[in-house]
């Protein structure tokens, strides 16, 4: 899953740059340095072809939740602004240029003239508008809702004429430009279907069902066709390659389609890989590098595998449910911060590196990833493996004796047990999964382990109310942001991802610290201060422990060399990821 509500990859706050105002011609060209490859290599046409293990759940853009949706592929990284991943500076992108209020609260943008959807209707002001209306309606239920508001007070986007955009924010944001980074999605066919019908009408729209010609995108790809749990095929939006171009001025993407096939597992992900029946992979195990690298030695894979390349900018993690009205004891004990602790004591990190990810891998102890370094508190509490420590904290809660099954129970010989859930098919969580339970055993912790589909793992996460259909779950989140690196979606208590508790509001008031720190950091543009308030976030973190951070495996790119453009070593990471798919384009 991804971690929306607008924690991508930035690095620069909009404070710095108030009263500036950058100018360029109506196309975007794409700078050549973003590419390893040189203009002169460049070949036009060909399927680049990809893999999920999961299927999909939706193409509408204002229902999808989960990391890698088809309508973020689509529209890729359209949006009025976006960073150039060799300097982390923001620069325009659909808007020419812009100007910031001397007191920081407004950005007015002029949108480059001639956008066109994939349908042929241009891209103007009216789509932003009627975007973020919609993506603002509480009834819609978008996961990216709470990133238009800060502290309660929307973000307001006003249109002040047909190519003038005005962004108003009520108060100072850190992530002002990450905010108007969001797609456009057309008004001409979302807007009269909301006019008409509200919120339930949107939901109605762009389900699996819909007709590929019915959808319409602003970015590089439009759908060409979906076979459920076989493969999505994206065809080349030739409106995009008017507006964007490279340094030879050809229009972009080179690809003429980017398929996805839907596989069953990771294995099954590798075995395309290394039958080089997909282009790009990300291998997280040692098993898996050495699978990749023996085929390229050997000479059966004509491939490049780049080692270490960083850490991931992603998190796996275990979550348990605070809202399960129909089972007081869990609720009481999945909200005691002692047993979440005490899980965390039974969660052996370093196995999971060592046995997940082959020693190729990195722990986490709170929800800032390692590769965003700057933001990482040195001195956050740790509950690091500890069985005893862990037995001693649930002793503390009454479960001093074990049953005939020799698994604790209180006074009134109420068990620990509970079921952990997580999706099918990700052998990596799979097996994190069972190192947990095997741990918990150990001390007499019963813990049923339950891998489920992806969707009905994730429509459980995202279900809301006092009595959640789930007792705890291994999932991911990925993303991150080095002007911010808390999710908007994440820390508030409202936030559609505030995935412990989905009551609406804050239970512990170490929740409403979090709530009003978050608050804090993300209006103060002093990047020396709002790193200090991410430290307390942290340390508030460690005090609640809402989620049990467990570790991650390196980033290790491959790729098929039947495809170029990759990016440079320099900027390869997972932070920038290993290519523009834009500037991607098939060798032979």
């Amino acid at each position: 899953m991804r971690k929306v509500g607008k924690m991508a990859i930035w690095l620069v706050a909009a404070g710095a740059l108030a009263g500036v105002s950058f100018a360029q011609a109506q196309a975007f060209v794409w700078p050549q340095k973003w590419s390893a490859a040189k203009l002169s290599e460049v070949k036009r046409g060909g399927t680049l072809r990809a893999s999920s293990i999961s299927d999909f759940r939706t193409f509408n853009p204002f229902l999808a939740a989960e990391a890698g949706n088809i309508p973020a592929t689509m529209c890729a990284n359209a949006g009025l602004v976006r960073r150039d991943p060799t300097t982390g500076d923001w620069i325009p992108y659909m808007a020419e240029s812009w100007t910031v209020s001397p007191n920081k609260l407004d950005i007015t943008f002029k949108i480059r003239k001639g956008l066109k959807f994939s349908d042929g209707k241009p891209i103007t002001a009216d789509d932003w508008v009627m975007t973020w209306r919609i993506h603002t309606d509480e009834k819609v239920g978008s996961n990216s809702r709470d990133s238009f508001f800060i502290d309660g007070k929307p973000i307001v986007v006003k249109k002040i004429d047909d190519y003038t955009l005005r962004i108003s924010y009520p108060k100072t944001d850190a992530e002002a430009f990450s905010v108007a980074s969001f797609c456009p999605w057309p008004a001409h066919v979302f807007g009269p279907v909301y006019q008409k019908d509200g919120a339930e009408g949107i939901k109605k729209m762009w389900t699996l069902s819909e007709k590929p010609e019915n959808i319409v995108s602003p970015g590089p790809w439009v759908l060409e066709s979906y076979t459920q749990g076989e493969r999505v095929v994206l065809k080349r939006n030739p409106f995009f390659g008017e507006w964007n171009k490279d340094e030879a001025g050809n229009p972009l993407p080179y690809l003429d389609r980017y398929e996805i096939r839907i596989v069953k597992d990771t294995n099954a992900q590798l075995a395309a890989f290394l039958a080089a029946e997909i282009d790009v992979y990300a291998p997280a195990t040692v098993d898996q590098i050495s699978q990749v690298r023996q085929a390229i030695q050997q000479g059966r894979l004509d491939a490049t595998i780049k080692v270490n390349a960083s850490p991931v900018a992603s998190s796996q993690f275990v979550v348990f449910n605070w809202n399960k009205a129909s089972d007081p004891f869990k609720q009481s004990l999945f909200r005691s911060d002692k047993f979440r602790k005490a899980m965390s004591h039974l969660i052996n990190r370093q196995a999971v590196i060592d046995l997940v990810y082959g020693g190729l891998g990195t722990p986490m102890y709170s929800s800032v990833y390692p590769v965003l370094t700057q933001w990482l508190n040195p001195k956050v509490p740790k509950y690091e493996y500890d069985p005893k420590q862990a037995v001693k904290l649930l002793g503390e809660l009454g479960f001093t004796r074990k049953d005939k099954e020799g698994y604790l129970v209180n006074s009134k010989g109420q068990r620990i047990e509970f079921t952990l859930a997580t999706n099918a098919g990700n052998a990596q969580r799979e097996q994190i999964a069972k190192l947990f339970v095997d741990e918990a055993k150990k001390v007499g912790v019963k813990v049923n382990f339950t891998p489920i589909d992806f969707n009905t793992l994730v429509g459980q996460l995202l279900s809301s109310g006092p009595d959640r259909p789930f007792d705890a779950i291994l999932i991911g989140l990925t993303g991150g942001g080095l002007d911010w690196p808390f999710g908007s979606n994440v820390v508030p208590c409202k936030g559609n991802l505030h995935m412990w508790n989905k009551s609406g509001q804050c239970l512990d008031p170490r929740e409403t610290q979090l709530d009003a720190l978050y608050s804090r950091g993300r209006t103060e543009l002093d990047f020396q201060k709002r790193q200090q308030i991410g430290y307390q976030m942290q340390e508030a973190e460690a005090q609640l422990v809402p989620v049990l951070y467990i570790a991650g495996p390196n980033y290790h790119p491959a790729w098929n060399n039947r495809i170029g453009g990759e990016h440079p070593d320099a900027i390869l990471s997972s932070i920038w990821g290993q290519r523009e798919l834009e500037m991607t384009f098939i060798k032979k």
